[in-house]
């Protein structure tokens, strides 16, 4: 009798994105989690065109749109004109914002302690490390966008 295969590691990283997101709601983080990514992204790079932005979200324009519309709504970014290149729209983190994404990222490590619970500190040392490192050499063209403005 043959084993049933074991899952490989795509299968096991989506079951536990999937966990991450249900118990990530915008109930407990304050935010959706495509609103987190993009005020994570915003944090990371400080400036970044509006088309980057989407790029890195995988968001076609028209829907990249309707997300900066909300997180203006909520004053935690804000769209202007590229002084440079009036065709381009700059996108920046507001201080509220920055206070957001800080108060999502404690609901996060909450919701991190409950899915990474069986494994050590040192384990979720090491999973941090490999994950970023995947996610490296798997972003070299995400690295490269067309228009994307340094922070």
């Amino acid at each position: 009798m043959q084993s049933a295969p074991t899952p490989g590691s795509m299968v096991l990283l989506t079951r536990l994105s999937r966990v991450v997101y249900r118990r990530a709601t915008e109930d407990v983080i304050g935010m959706s989690l495509k609103e987190y990514m993009a005020l994570n992204h915003l944090r990371e790079q400080k400036l970044m065109t509006q088309q980057a932005l989407g790029d890195l979200l995988h968001l076609d324009p028209n829907n990249c749109v309707l997300l900066l519309n909300v997180l203006e709504a909520g004053k935690l970014a804000v769209r202007r004109r590229d002084s440079a290149d009036r065709r381009r729209h700059i996108v920046e983190l507001t201080p509220e914002g920055q206070r957001a994404i800080e108060r999502a990222d404690r609901a996060l490590e909450s919701i991190e302690d409950d899915v990474l619970g069986a494994l050590t500190l040192d384990e979720r040392a090491l999973l941090h490390r490999l994950l970023s490192r995947a996610l490296e050499g798997s972003s070299a063209d995400a690295a490269r966008p067309r228009d994307r403005l340094a922070g």
